[in-house]
């Protein structure tokens, strides 16, 4: 009794100091968003640690995308990975494979008591990381999709209606020679990610499979069949402009999209969506943005664009309040109002329904003509076996392989069939390596 009256008494001096408040549970977020998109991640963490007290969202750049999921794969084996890791979609099907270090997000969010329905998001977003039975099992974060972009005043230039974009590719062919002919533009047509646009993508857009086994969704004994007469009929016309002058080739990656937008650029670009905010900014002359382009007579075609960009893995092993506070992260993530300023602000499209009908209600599309197209591509149609992606092991390798054989083509060496039917032979090898890593097969 004289202890307690004395700690009273001191307390009530001021005597005893406080006790410290409880640390927030940390939680490390591995990602590859640079230049303006790091500091909105920043931004989106600072909201998540301002909003509570439990719990502190710390981002840590680690890289490009391969850079920073060889160093979480690095980190997981040395038994310390990070509790999220950012992962480009083409490394989806390695970290299935990886399934004792992996925690899905579905069962992140049911042992959290998180309200979760993946039905809110994006069918052909939700689609591309959930399993068979259609349970997400990472979360969708910097989805976009392919669309095309092109310079109004250079069609203005060839005589071409500014607001009547290509609608096909035999139209946006037409365009090309026009634009050529008037000189209006440097360089007529040129595209970024050959492998991702013109095969992968324009695959699903005409409802034709990329691989067997539902494109690799199915299991990992897919083989691929690119090598269809749909995609040869569509290298071979890309094959012929490249001859002619119509298609500036000028490489594999984001190259297009600086070559859009500079002084000496292509009048047309097939690209990322997420390029939007890049040729904002740089570009000096009136753009537009519309739909990827389809081939007349393809039976079902046009039918919806796939995803690229990345989601959110979580690592397994880590402690139960760890996986509390991920949770209410990747719910607050998920809210429509964060990713309608993430996807107002990148170009990435929105992953929820309801982030876009936000973004609607805020009048952001009438202010910029063109940024729905990217949803509208992707909520065309309900995704197909053959239109819901690419789930592949071994997928960069592939598009090495397909990126060569293609280069083929645009210089005259190899024919559109000889390339499809070479890359085909030698991606598949790349598939069988993944296999027998994999499963022992």
């Amino acid at each position: 009794m004289r202890i307690k009256l004395l700690a009273a008494a001191l307390a009530g001096a001021g005597l005893v100091a406080a006790l410290p408040a409880q640390a927030a549970t940390e939680i490390q977020w591995w990602h590859s968003m640079t230049g303006a998109n790091d500091e909105r991640v920043n931004n989106i963490a600072n909201k998540f640690n301002a909003s509570q007290s439990e719990y502190k969202v710390v981002p840590v750049f680690k890289g490009g995308y391969a850079d920073s999921m060889s160093a979480a794969i690095a980190a997981y084996r040395a038994k310390n990975p990070p509790d999220i890791v950012q992962v480009f979609e083409v490394g989806t099907a390695t970290m299935m494979a990886a399934k004792s270090a992996i925690k899905p997000v579905y069962q992140v969010m049911h042992e959290a008591g998180e309200k979760f329905d993946p039905k809110a998001y994006i069918p052909a977003v939700a689609s591309y990381y959930s399993d068979e039975r259609g349970r997400m099992i990472s979360l969708p974060f910097n989805s976009s999709t392919t669309v095309l972009f092109y310079n109004k005043d250079a069609f203005k230039k060839a005589g071409l209606d500014p607001n009547k974009p290509p609608k096909t590719w035999e139209e946006l062919a037409e365009d090309a020679a026009k634009i050529k002919a008037a000189n209006a533009a440097p360089c007529a047509f040129t595209t970024s990610w050959q492998s991702w646009v013109q095969l992968e993508s324009s695959s699903a857009w005409h409802n034709v499979p990329f691989a067997t086994l539902d494109n690799g969704f199915g299991g990992m004994g897919a083989k691929l069949e690119f090598n269809n007469p749909v995609m040869v009929k569509h290298i071979e016309l890309l094959g012929q402009m490249a001859k002619d002058g119509r298609f500036t080739y000028v490489g594999r990656t984001t190259e297009g999209d600086s070559k859009f937008y500079s002084d000496n650029g292509c009048a047309m670009n097939t690209e990322s969506s997420a390029s939007y905010g890049n040729t904002k900014k740089n570009a000096k002359f009136e753009f537009g943005i519309s739909e990827l382009p389809y081939h007349e007579g393809v039976k079902g075609a046009p039918q919806n664009t796939i995803i690229g960009g990345a989601s959110l893995w979580v690592f397994s092993g880590k402690p139960k309040s760890h996986y509390k506070g991920i949770a209410k992260f990747f719910t607050f993530l998920s809210s429509p109002e964060i990713q309608a300023e993430w996807h107002q602000g990148t170009g990435y499209v929105p992953i929820t329904k309801a982030a876009y009908e936000l973004t609607q209600k805020q009048g952001f599309y009438e202010k910029n003509p063109g940024t729905d197209i990217a949803v509208q591509q992707l909520l065309l149609k309900n995704p197909t076996k053959a239109s819901k992606g690419v789930r592949l092991g071994n997928l960069p390798q592939i598009r090495n392989i397909i990126d060569e054989e293609l280069e083929s083509v645009w210089t005259g060496k190899k024919s559109a069939k000889a390339a499809l039917d070479e890359a085909v032979k030698r991606g598949d090898e790349e598939l069988r390596k993944f296999q027998r890593a994999n499963s022992g097969k």
